[in-house]
C-alpha cells in the first residue's frame, strides 16, 4: 500500500514513516507543499496524510487543488491546530479524516485502515478466502483455523491479492508492493514468494495467467 506523508517536521515525519514502514507501507514523505501536489498528481497512493501547516503552500490550499483536478486520494489531516474551525475548514476542503498532534502512531494506523477499507468496500481487516482468513489489520493469516506463517514479502503479495480477489494483479503491481519507486527489483523474487504462498495456502490459491498476472480466486 502507498501512503503519502506529508510532513515538514523532520522528528516526527521520520518517526511516522518509519512506523508506517514497520507496518508494511510503502511511504512518501515529502516536506512542502508544492512537493505534495506533484506527487499527488504524478503517482496514485492509497490515503495521503496531510500537514496543515506547510511552507509554500498550506494543506488546505494543497487538498483544494487536488480535489479540483478529481484527484480521489483519501486525506487524513495531521495538525496541531486543535480549535474546532480548523477541523471544519479542513474537512470542508475536501479531507476525509483529521487528527490533531501530538499523534498516537496505533490511532493513525488504524485510521489507514479505515480509510482503506472504506475505499475497497470491506467491512472488517479480516479478509476470508476458501479457509483461509487474512487480517491484513494484524498481519497474521490462518488456514483451517491454523495459523500458517509468512515472511514479511509473502504476506505483503498475499495482502494485495487478497484485496483484488477475483481479479488480477500484474507483475508490475506487485513489485510496487514490495520496492519504492525507482528501485531495481529481482522479477525473481516475486516468483518465490508466490511458490510460498502456494506451498503454505495450497497449490491453487494463486493461480497465474500469462500476460495478466496473478489472482487469488474468490
Amino acid at each position: 500500500m502507498q501512503i503519502l506523508l506529508v510532513e515538514d517536521h523532520d522528528l516526527l515525519g521520520m518517526a511516522i514513516k518509519v512506523a508506517l514502514e514497520e507496518d508494511g507501507y510503502n511511504v512518501c514523505w515529502c516536506q512542502d507543499g508544492e512537493a505534495a501536489v506533484a506527487a499527488l498528481t504524478q503517482s496514485r497512493f492509497d490515503v495521503a496524510l496531510l500537514d496543515l501547516g506547510l511552507p509554500v503552500l498550506s494543506g488546505e490550499e494543497i487538498l483544494r487543488q487536488i480535489r479540483r483536478q478529481s484527484t480521489y486520494t483519501p486525506v487524513i489531516i495531521l495538525t496541531a491546530r486543535e480549535h474546532p474551525r480548523h477541523r471544519v475548514a479542513g474537512l470542508d476542503a475536501g479531507a476525509d479524516d483529521f487528527l490533531v498532534k501530538p499523534v498516537d502512531l496505533a490511532e493513525l494506523a488504524a485510521r489507514i485502515r479505515a480509510q482503506i477499507r472504506r475505499q475497497e468496500g470491506r467491512l472488517s481487516d479480516i479478509v476470508s478466502i476458501r479457509g483461509v482468513d487474512i487480517d491484513l489489520g494484524g498481519r497474521v493469516v490462518h488456514r483451517d483455523d491454523q495459523p500458517v506463517y509468512l515472511t514479511a514479502k509473502e504476506f505483503k503479495l498475499l495482502a494485495l491479492l487478497s484485496r483484488r480477489a477475483g481479479r488480477f494483479v500484474s507483475k508490475a503491481d506487485l513489485a510496487n508492493e514490495l520496492y519504492d519507486d525507482g528501485e531495481e527489483y529481482d522479477s525473481n523474487t516475486i516468483e518465490v514468494a508466490i511458490s510460498a504462498i502456494r506451498r503454505k495456502l495450497g497449490s491453487d490459491f494463486v493461480i497465474t495467467a500469462r500476460g495478466l498476472g496473478y489472482t487469488v480466486p474468490k
